[in-house]
């Protein structure tokens, strides 16, 4: 793992660019592999997200995948399966620098599972030796950055959105991220991100998110030239780019056809 100190320095890095309304661009995986952590942790990422909602990645692999990640001095991240307190002592004892929490429909909600990411005195997490900690070797000063890992709340549905004002008064917020394909679907329209009252929907989020000055972000799950302008342009801070599988899919896609074309 990185030095406890150059850890707190990535961290810091981190909210230091989005206090200074800045972008902070991460990624995805969700193939359970530390060869493609490894590769994308060399990247220059400031953050990948370990995806413990929708991929194939169980607990026991998460310090591997964060070893290999740490590697290339990227923090690791867990978007974990609930905001649970189970699935959040796991995902930080670990060894991840922040959680980002699916789904979330309520400021109540959000401040219990907020309490679960954090040690005492400043949330209910369980305290133990643990791999965030090297087992015990650098506790002290886990102890300090425990009080206040990253958090990132997904706004995923009509709900949150009619909800968000009350969501981002709750104290411990670094950033929001819409989830696109499950607020689309939430609204009866999966995918469709051109209607009209979808797009409605996103300026009300950046909107509330500027006026209550929470950086607001978005998963570009497949992007192009003109789908990244247009995130760029609309003020989006905390990105998520595509993922593991589809950097895979497209590169091997995009090689293949360099032969396909002459044979």
């Amino acid at each position: 793992m990185s030095s406890f100190m150059n850890r707190t320095q990535l961290i810091n890095s981190i909210r230091k660019k989005l206090s200074n309304n800045k972008v902070s661009l991460g990624s995805w995986i969700q193939i359970p592999d530390s060869s493609v952590a490894e590769i994308l942790g060399q990247v220059g990422f400031d953050w990948i997200a370990v995806d413990m909602e929708h991929g194939s990645i169980s607990v026991n692999q998460l310090p591997n995948l964060f070893r290999a990640l740490e590697l290339g001095n990227t923090l690791p991240f867990v978007r974990v399966s609930q905001g649970k307190q189970k699935d959040c002592k796991q995902a930080l004892d670990a060894g991840a620098a922040g959680v980002i929490l699916p789904n979330v429909q309520d400021s109540e909600e959000l401040k219990e599972t907020i309490d679960y990411c954090r040690f005492p005195p400043a949330g209910k997490r369980g305290v133990a030796y643990s791999r965030a900690n090297l087992f015990g070797q650098n506790f002290r000063a886990y102890c300090k950055e425990a009080q206040n890992p990253i958090i990132v709340v997904m706004i995923e549905s009509i709900k949150a959105v009619q909800n968000l004002e009350e969501i981002l008064e709750v104290k411990g917020i670094d950033a929001i991220l819409i989830g696109p394909y499950d607020l689309s679907a939430s609204m009866g329209i999966t995918g469709d991100f051109k209607n009209t009252e979808y797009k409605k929907n996103l300026k009300k989020i950046l909107n509330t998110c500027k006026k209550k000055k929470i950086p607001a972000g978005i998963h570009c799950v497949n992007p192009t030239n003109n789908e990244v302008n247009k995130i760029i342009n609309a003020d989006y801070k905390f990105i998520a780019c595509a993922m593991d599988a589809i950097m895979l899919r497209k590169s091997a896609m995009e090689l293949f056809s360099l032969f396909k074309n002459k044979i």
